[in-house]
């Protein structure tokens, strides 16, 4: 009788960022083997992960607890689902709701992530303070964080760079190991009964973003670049299903021409912004990421960010904030005329603005525009930050269940997971859906759970 050899791996994992991170130390935790591939040597760096703020939603933390803040995992799923319009996949996002709080538990007590609860203001569409992030806000502090709690596995293999390009598949359709390329063009099989795609979305492909996301294909890309598609262009391949290509989370305040993210907690302490003739051109409050087709759409793609030094304080916070500062973006002016004139503005029709912003933020009253949050008004001198509207990451890809288990013909494929950017998030469809830490929470929270399922027997069930 033959004898069936030994995989190489317990579990392949393609893709570095914090869903592969993730995935690959629950794997290894419950004594599995990894090998994690990447394929780009400025991982570290270069990542969605590395650019984002560090934040994670959960509802019913023991951070929260020791706040005086009563959530749960319930309310958490009733703003996604009131967000998205009740267009967010139930299961999955009843799923990472409900790991959320254990997620951000077994992060801190397993991996050293020193969370903090962000109670200095509230992104739009939370209900509750719910964000757990870094002291710095800094995605590659995370980034860093994970990464070092990973080396420290001696059951994960990290191999860079390496890409994942094709799946084997029995007759049967399970998962028996995987192909991957190095940069020279060498191939290799690799042998394993599980593989967990976190390969990421497909913002940096132009041709996917024209084709399911055409309007903010207009819009600068601000994600890693090797956001390629490689998952779902895998998935069409092999016939898997894939769904909500056109969500996407955009951002409506990046520099520019910098390049440097100008965080939305300039709009929650009491920013707002303008297009170049000095005018607001909505409520700001809705969101960052449905802003930037708004911001897109003004005279020439271009708006200021007004505000003041109040916010410029409580910003500072902020890693990517002080990456604003250092890049010179941020230019202030001792009154309206001034303002105006480094926007390029009108000077009545800038001060008639400044004039009704302020009677909202004074009288907290809902504007022309319907916001109604308001902390404060703003005082010169002023700040301005020149911004455009930009893409920052893909919501949509593989379909999959509450395990990560992606699906083919609405049955899951055993042995094959996908998280983080690699699979459909739980943003609905569109820009509008995505709250604050939307995606963070689809890669750890969907790493850990097909990292879990896959380490403990059950991947071939």
């Amino acid at each position: 009788m033959a004898v069936t050899p030994e995989p190489d791996a317990d579990i392949v994992v393609a893709g570095a960022g914090a869903a592969g991170l993730a995935a690959a130390f629950a794997a290894a935790e419950n004594g599995r083997s990894v090998i994690l591939l990447e394929a780009r040597e400025t991982y570290r760096t270069g990542s969605n992960t590395a650019m984002s703020t560090s934040m994670v939603p959960a509802g019913g933390t023991r951070w929260q607890e020791a706040a005086g803040i009563d959530d749960s995992p319930e309310l958490f799923l009733a703003d996604i689902m009131h967000k998205t319009h009740g267009q967010a996949e139930p299961e999955v996002a009843h799923a990472l709701t409900e790991v959320a709080p254990e997620l951000v538990t077994w992060l801190a007590d397993g991996a050293g992530i020193p969370w903090e609860l962000v109670t200095d203001f509230r992104y739009p569409g939370h209900s509750r303070d719910r964000c757990h992030a870094l002291s710095d806000r800094s995605g590659r502090s995370l980034h860093r964080l994970l990464h070092q709690a990973v080396s420290g596995q001696p059951l994960i293999t990290v191999a860079v760079p390496m890409r994942l390009v094709d799946l084997h598949l029995t007759q049967d359709g399970s998962v028996r190991g995987a192909e991957v390329e190095t940069p020279d063009g060498s191939r290799e099989t690799i042998s394993a009964p599980a593989v967990v795609l976190a390969t990421n979305g497909f913002g940096a492909n132009s041709e996917l973003v024209r084709q399911h996301i055409p309007e903010i294909a207009g819009g600068v890309y601000h994600g890693g670049d090797g956001s390629l598609g490689d998952s779902v262009l895998l998935g069409q391949r092999l016939g898997l299903d894939l769904a909500c290509l056109d969500a996407f989370q955009g951002h409506g305040s990046l520099a520019s021409p910098h390049g440097v993210l100008l965080t939305w907690a300039t709009i929650m302490h009491g920013a707002y912004l303008v297009n170049q003739d000095g005018e607001r051109y909505g409520d700001e409050t809705v969101g960052y990421s449905e802003y930037a087709t708004r911001t897109l759409s003004q005279p020439g793609g271009i708006a200021w960010m007004i505000f003041d030094g109040r916010v410029d304080q409580a910003c500072r916070m902020f890693a990517d904030y002080q990456d604003v500062l250092s890049s010179r973006a941020v230019r202030w002016a001792d009154d309206v005329p001034g303002l105006a004139a480094i926007i390029g503005a009108d000077p009545e029709k800038l001060g008639a603005t400044i004039r009704d912003a302020g009677v909202g933020a004074r009288h907290d009253r809902a504007d022309a525009f319907g916001r109604t949050h308001w902390e404060a008004p703003l005082e010169p001198p002023y700040a301005a930050v020149r911004v455009t509207g930009a893409l920052f990451h893909t919501q949509g890809g593989l379909r999959v269940d509450g395990h990560a288990r992606v699906l083919r013909g609405g049955q899951p494929v055993r042995g094959l997971y996908a998280a983080g950017g690699a699979a459909a998030g739980i943003s609905g469809h569109g820009a509008a859906g995505y709250l604050a830490g939307n995606g963070l929470l689809s890669a750890l929270g969907l790493g850990y759970l097909s990292g879990r399922h896959a380490s403990t027997g059950q991947a071939a069930a």
